[in-house]
């Protein structure tokens, strides 16, 4: 029961401010107890699409998506205003962001992962993993990978908190001055596991999108490995008409 309300809203069909099916009328529908219905109803709620008001039941919450701007999202600007990116996007859509951060430490480099930073397979790099929420509900997982002879003298970069303008400003702080990001996207089904994590329904759409940070020396300094929520994400480039 719980799964079909949260895939309805997020299919658009139980829209932002429509009211969700009372408890009368669920019981209904499924043919089981009021304690059962009870117990669904906690489960959509913990997945932030809905909320309970004091006698007028449980409403679909209005979760506008993050516009993310691929040429405007990384402009050294932001880094010096001291926004990382994410911030910086969820301010310009006026909703609250918060960033739990899961992992940072040596890992070995997963194949892809080493091939995109040109060291070997199994190379020790640094890994910062976060959780990305958006009004209190998680939207977004990001796992950055960067190469341990770049970070080992940059000790912000093994804090939680890299400082202002996030882990791109300390590598420029550094020397290191990007010239591009270049970003793959994907569109699949989420797993069993990433679904649990991000709160979505299983087999529920996501957008895989691996981010190579790139250097005027063209050396990758960072590979972002990120799943994102599709329903909470609005995709913008600029291309230019170039000859």
């Amino acid at each position: 029961m719980a799964d079909e309300i949260v895939q309805q809203i997020r299919a658009g069909v139980l829209k932002p401010g429509d009211m969700v099916p009372s408890e009368s009328e669920l019981v209904e529908r499924y043919g089981v107890s009021g304690g059962t219905i009870r117990k669904g109803m906690v489960k959509v709620r913990a997945s932030g699409l809905a909320e309970t008001r004091h006698g007028k039941g449980s409403i679909v919450k209005d979760r506008p998506p993050v516009r993310l701007r691929s040429s405007d999202r990384f402009r050294a600007s932001h880094c010096r205003g001291g926004k990382a990116a994410y911030l910086a996007e969820s301010e310009q859509s006026g909703a609250t962001a918060k960033v739990s951060v899961l992992y940072i430490g040596p890992m070995e480099a997963p194949e892809e992962i080493a091939e995109r930073l040109g060291v070997e397979a199994g190379a020790q790099v640094l890994a910062r993993r976060r959780l990305y929420f958006r009004n209190g509900t998680p939207v977004e997982t990001a796992t950055s990978y960067l190469p341990w002879d770049v970070v080992k003298d940059i000790p912000e970069l093994f804090g939680e908190n890299p400082g202002p303008g996030g882990v791109y400003a300390r590598l420029e702080d550094d020397g290191h001055v990007f010239a591009e990001f270049v970003e793959t996207l994907q569109a699949r089904s989420a797993s069993k596991a990433e679904s649990s994590e991000l709160a979505l329904s299983p087999g529920a759409p996501v957008v895989h999108l691996v981010r190579e940070a790139v250097t005027e020396e063209g050396r990758v300094v960072e590979v972002c490995d990120t799943l994102m929520a599709a329903d909470q994400f609005v995709f913008q480039y600029r291309i230019p008409a170039a000859d």
